[in-house]
């Protein structure tokens, strides 16, 4: 009897296994599998010209010089920004330190398209800073011009990845011992050598792999390119856009979304070994025991100066969004217009459909994503078997990989029987599933790794069914973890745009569609509903972050 029914629970386990993996192999290796199948065999039989005349062509060369110059500009000009930040986060402590920590990792947390209007409206050609010098100084046209430039892209790259520095760099350098660079100061060294001879070589592990991480964030960078670019700059996150759906080039695109999964998987390779090496063990203490209180002058101004600096770099976008949402005369003028059809036409789609529309298909992932996250997690925390070590890593795929690509692995393979689902606004929460699931896994697996197992045992010799101990004692402890998980599920969702840009039916837009076709078209009302339409998106993912710090058990979860 014992027999049966541990084979039972094997295969009962077995078939929670399979679960995770279909819906992987279905909705992620399937897709990127047919993208490689375009690629060699476009008409069904093997044809390796399109990549071999990819090499050739001049938008290739161009998309790919301009995909890894804009990277490396981006960061290194972020770690110029981060790097003064992370030590002050680091080594100090001060007032409102944590608020200001929090305010920069809104930035990261918030949609491209978001940060693309953020900065439209503080530095484009109405933004806020050219508006105010127009009326100061009576000109008729905008003086500054960063419109479609490279620096304006390199700017809302910086803003968006700055805290990854001051998490990953920040958080190392404040468990460094202080006491090693002390010994060298009594040894001779000044301050500068110090720095450069002993806490930079400690630092440079975790400093690389920030630095790879913000490199491939940046080398995949769509939104951003599409709206502060322009036509002048492509990614190849844009030229596979642009050959797929622009041009109807299915084989060049699949050919230039191959080279782009080898590339980026070149870049975690190094990523992955870059932060092993930031693990290896040192002599680290608490970081509440390394920092401490500004007391001289130069100290003071440090703390003062880089606050005031991320307050400016950070916020400021953002509070011209929000200043350039409200229409003059009537505030809310814009927020109003977002639900009105004013040319009458039964084709039109209101942008305030787009809101219901990203909150239904946010709804659908979070429920996808926590019923496939925590079987997943479960079976992880509790499984030591090999099938568990090799499900751990694959879970991870996802996120390595290019969203534009993967919709456009979608168009190649979801239009034909038996996944016939290309016309279906079913397969919006289905994608977007697939870039929220590692986030539920990894925010839930520490939670349930936590759980000492003798407590279940001792409920089950009390009496307790399985039902009642994991409503009584489990769900208590992993019931925060759930909530935090729900909320990274939600907001990844809802800011999704390089898949949804490529599957999304013309009828079911969402927010950061909207907001792309809203930003394309002329007019001051269009401009102004695209604005609106983005400050209730910020706002969404806002709260959505502080909700998650404050339901966060410590340090719980990987994200």
């Amino acid at each position: 009897m014992q027999k049966t029914t541990d084979a039972r629970g094997a295969l009962a386990r077995f078939l929670l296994f399979l679960l995770p993996i279909a819906f992987l192999g279905v909705f992620f290796f399937y897709p990127l599998a047919a993208v490689v199948g375009q690629s060699f065999a476009p008409g069904g039989r093997l044809d390796l010209a399109p990549i071999a005349s990819l090499w050739q062509e001049a938008y290739f060369g161009r998309a790919l010089w301009f995909t890894t110059w804009q990277a490396a500009l981006s960061t290194a000009l972020t770690l110029l920004i981060g790097m003064p930040a992370a030590f002050v986060f680091a080594r100090y402590r001060f007032p409102a330190k944590n608020v200001l920590r929090a305010l920069t990792t809104i930035p990261f947390v918030l949609p491209a398209m978001v940060v693309a209007a953020a900065f439209t409206a503080l530095l484009g050609p109405r933004g806020a800073v050219n508006t105010l010098l127009m009326g100061w100084f009576g000109l008729a046209g905008p003086p500054i011009r960063l419109q479609q430039t490279i620096w304006l892209i390199l700017l809302a790259h910086a803003f968006y990845n700055t805290t990854v520095v001051v998490r990953m760099v920040g958080g190392f350098w404040a468990n460094l011992d202080p006491r090693l660079s002390e010994a060298a100061r009594m040894l001779g060294g000044n301050r500068p050598r110090v720095f450069w001879e002993v806490t930079l070589p400690l630092l440079a592990p975790a400093v690389a792999a920030a630095a790879l991480l913000i490199f491939l964030f940046c080398f995949t960078s769509f939104g951003v390119i599409m709206v502060l670019g322009g036509p002048r700059f492509a990614t190849l996150e844009v030229e596979i856009y642009r050959q797929a759906v622009t041009l109807f080039r299915l084989p060049e695109a699949a050919a230039v979304s191959l080279a782009q999964i080898a590339l980026t998987f070149i870049v975690m390779a190094v990523y992955t070994r870059a932060q092993a090496r930031a693990a290896l063990p040192l002599n680290l203490r608490p970081a509440d025991s390394t920092a401490t209180p500004p007391v001289r002058l130069w100290q003071v101004l440090s703390v003062g100066l880089v606050s005031l600096g991320l307050i400016l770099f950070l916020v400021t976008p953002l509070l011209a969004l929000a200043a350039r949402s409200l229409g003059p005369g009537d505030p809310l003028r814009y927020y109003h217009e977002l639900f009105v059809n004013r040319t009458s036409s039964i084709f039109f789609v209101p942008p305030g459909l787009a809101i219901r529309n990203s909150v239904v298909f946010a709804l659908l992932t979070t429920i996808l994503a926590l019923l496939l996250g925590a079987i997943t997690a479960a079976l992880l925390a509790r499984e030591r078997s090999r099938l568990a070590r090799l499900l751990d890593p694959i879970v991870l795929l996802p996120l390595g990989a290019s969203a534009v690509t993967l919709g456009f692995g979608y168009l190649l393979t979801m239009g034909r029987p038996p996944l016939n689902l290309r016309a279906s606004p079913v397969l919006v929460p289905i994608a977007h599933t697939l870039v929220a699931f590692p986030f539920v896994v990894r925010t839930l697996l520490p939670a349930l790794r936590g759980l000492n197992p003798d407590w279940r045992e001792a409920a089950a010799v009390l009496g307790a069914s399985p039902w009642r101990v994991w409503r009584e004692i489990e769900l208590p402890i992993v019931g925060r973890a759930l909530i935090v998980a729900a909320l990274f599920a939600f907001t990844v969702s809802m800011g999704e745009f390089g898949a949804t840009l490529l599957i999304a039916r013309p009828e079911y837009p969402t927010m950061p569609v909207a907001i792309f076709r809203l930003l394309g078209q002329p007019g001051a009302l269009n401009y102004g509903q695209a604005l609106a339409m983005s400050t209730l998106l910020m706002l969404v993912c806002a709260v959505s972050f502080f909700l998650i710090e404050r339901f966060r058990v410590g340090e719980v979860g990987e994200f």
